[in-house]
């Protein structure tokens, strides 16, 4: 089928796109013909014959001229002439605001930062008040504009990046709804309140004012109000119902319970500091386990549960600093206002500012006498009692549910990967799907986010990583294994290059989708087919977070019957973070990862085997600038200019 014959395009001879008026250019629109093929590529090895003849003929139907395809791009196209970016809002709803699960596992990320050696009560409150210091300091950077501009890294390095999104780290707010979730976004007055934060300790709630009669509190001040909010924590005769487990429940529970709250003026304002406030810092009590790489992961998704910090949490507010007594410490984050590079950019600076970079806070003398941290309270009337005992059992099941491997491959790293003259993200990438295969014995729908911040106000697309081409290179057996290889590595590059500049399937596909839900017309055939169901099916949820500092990120499956696999790749180790849930018969973290393993060595072989087959001593110069390699008997024509296989 020529559907199925697709093959990359030229970058050239987009319509042109919408341009800001900052200049940044934005998304492009894809060709439909050429979505519609990708379409068909990404998915005809994922389905039965049956299904693919089916599906073809709908997809022929909707992209034939005059047909329903050509009118919603048409549409979309206008759409892209009036927004900054004409996919932004129809992709923040689909992929979280109309998300109906609970925060902690399903969607938010985490950050483990390194195992803290806290010998006191006294050394924790200090790494806060450090902390805090460095957040005041990064904030200051976001609202001066004096934050370095992100360049891309990887597959097209060096173009600037979009750095909207750092200015919805501690200013924006997700609000839940009965059917569809709000972010709200601060807005600055003339006059504003002063800034504050929120820490939790004890399940207990506390504003603590960062600025004070104009002026930003040193590290020695904050000392002091953390040790005060401390002690008010442990009065148990004004401790009150674990509120926060609430935010952890499912998003339309917990806007009945918010509707509820709300009503008590006590609650209204509680609920509007936490709204309102920077980020939270957890204070949390210690967990009572060892403290492995794994344990720290879960701490850090869902609070070890109800018996230990679960009720510590504020999960609608973008960024929650966990530093926990026995030095379990990192970042919970809502997802919806940021990528994973935007945290792991905040992140890293204040472990930099906390080691003694030579950016520091000024210290001014403190002051003799501050206004105590006010304790935030609540009125629980006994339907709220009811939500809360609802959404403590619910997190109790999600905790036992949850299995977690995060695991450190030190066999090689991205080092190794790079003398092969291959991408680390693409070699993985293969890996996970040689690994999946080894596991279940077919490939499935796979999602890896390639950030678009190229264009204004993007966010990500998906690259599709079960492609043909990987699918025949973890089949082959006693086939030439590395041609293969090389072929799945190059498909993933291919790709990974047209979802970074805008010209992958699955923005595409969405923004046809909602524009015809927009316009109120009937859903094509194409969006209620089994395939495309299936196609957004994704069992193998993968992302690719590189850290400079000594921590690693994590986060949960996206469906019930899959695996959430996070990477880390160093210089000589690779950092595997897999979840996937305990009551799936089709899942095990530890069979996967232990299955990865054996797949990065059989790779690293490969790699080795056919780099010593093909010595130079063993290859004769030609001509045309190309080199003759004599490999098991048999020529093979090895292009020099880009290591791909020529035709010649």
């Amino acid at each position: 089928s020529p559907l199925l014959s697709w093959s990359p395009p030229s970058l050239t001879g987009w319509r042109r796109p919408w341009i800001h008026p900052s200049g940044r250019l934005g998304s492009p629109v894809p060709p439909l013909q050429q979505t519609l093929n990708m379409y068909l590529k990404c998915t005809s090895h994922l389905i039965t014959e049956e299904q693919l003849k089916k599906t073809k003929a709908i997809v022929e139907k909707f992209g034939a001229p005059g047909g329903m395809g050509e009118f919603l791009q048409k549409k979309l196209l206008e759409r892209s002439e009036h927004t900054a970016n004409w996919v932004y809002d129809y992709w923040l709803e689909d992929m979280y605001l109309s998300n109906r699960l609970a925060l902690p596992v399903n969607s938010s990320p985490v950050m483990v930062f390194p195992k803290q050696n806290f010998r006191s009560q006294s050394d924790t409150l200090r790494f806060a008040a450090h902390l805090i210091s460095g957040v005041l300091e990064y904030k200051s950077l976001i609202d001066g504009r004096a934050l370095p501009v992100d360049y891309a890294r990887g597959q097209l390095a060096g173009t600037p990046l979009c750095m909207d999104q750092y200015n919805k780290v501690f200013t924006s707010y997700r609000l839940p709804g009965p059917k569809t979730d709000t972010l709200v976004a601060q807005k600055s007055t003339v006059m504003p309140e002063p800034e504050h934060i929120i820490v939790a300790c004890k399940n207990q709630f506390f504003v603590l004012d960062v600025v004070i009669n104009f002026r930003r509190l040193n590290e020695k001040d904050l000392y002091t109000q953390l040790e005060r909010i401390r002690k008010m924590s442990d009065i148990e005769e004004e401790r009150l119902p674990p509120i926060g487990l609430l935010t952890s429940d499912d998003r339309t529970q917990w806007a009945e319970a918010r509707s509820m709250l709300i009503k008590d003026s006590t609650n209204r304002d509680s609920i509007d500091m936490i709204e309102r406030c920077l980020c939270l810092v957890c204070l949390d009590e210690p967990s009572g386990t060892e403290l492995t790489d794994t344990n720290r992961a879960l701490l850090m998704l869902h609070g070890g549960g109800t018996d230990k910090n679960g009720g510590n949490r504020w999960y609608d507010k973008p960024m929650q600093f966990v530093i926990g007594a026995d030095g379990s410490c990192g970042v919970v984050c809502e997802h919806s206002p940021f990528e994973g590079i935007v945290l792991v950019q905040c992140t890293e600076y204040l472990l930099r500012y906390m080691r003694g970079s030579p950016s520091k806070l000024v210290r001014a003398a403190s002051m003799s006498e501050l206004p105590a941290p006010r304790q935030l309270h609540w009125k629980c009337s006994a339907d709220i009692q009811t939500f809360l005992t609802s959404s403590a059992d619910k997190l109790q099941r999600l905790v036992k549910n949850l299995d977690m491997n995060v695991s450190k491959f030190t066999g090689y790293g991205k080092e190794f990967i790079k003398k092969q003259k291959m991408s680390p993200d693409a070699y993985v990438q293969v890996a996970l799907q040689f690994t999946f295969y080894r596991c279940h014995g077919c490939l499935v729908p796979t999602y890896e986010s390639a950030s678009i911040r190229r264009f204004q106000e993007g966010r990500v697309d998906n690259i599709r990583s079960s492609t043909p081409e990987a699918l025949a290179f973890v089949k082959a057996m006693d086939v030439e294994k590395m041609e293969l290889l090389w072929t799945a590595i190059k498909a993933q590059t291919n790709y990974t290059i047209l979802a970074i500049t805008g010209m992958a399937i699955d923005n595409h596909l969405l923004g046809l989708r909602e524009i015809a839900k927009e316009l109120k017309l009937e859903k094509p055939e194409l969006f209620s087919d089994t395939t495309y169901a299936t196609s957004i099916h994704f069992i193998l949820s993968t992302s690719q977070v590189p850290t400079t500092e000594e921590m690693f990120c994590c986060y949960g499956p996206v469906v019930p019957n899959g695996y959430g696999a996070c990477y880390n790749p160093q210089t000589d180790h690779i950092i595997f973070c897999v979840s996937s849930f305990c009551d799936s018969a089709e899942t095990s973290s530890d069979l996967f990862v232990k299955t990865l393993e054996g797949c990065l060595k059989e790779m690293q072989d490969l790699c080795t085997k056919c780099n010593t087959e093909a010595k130079p001593a063993d290859s004769t110069k030609r001509k045309d600038g190309t080199t003759k390699v004599m490999k098991n008997g048999s020529n093979v024509h090895k292009c020099l200019k880009n290591m791909s296989h020529c035709k010649c």
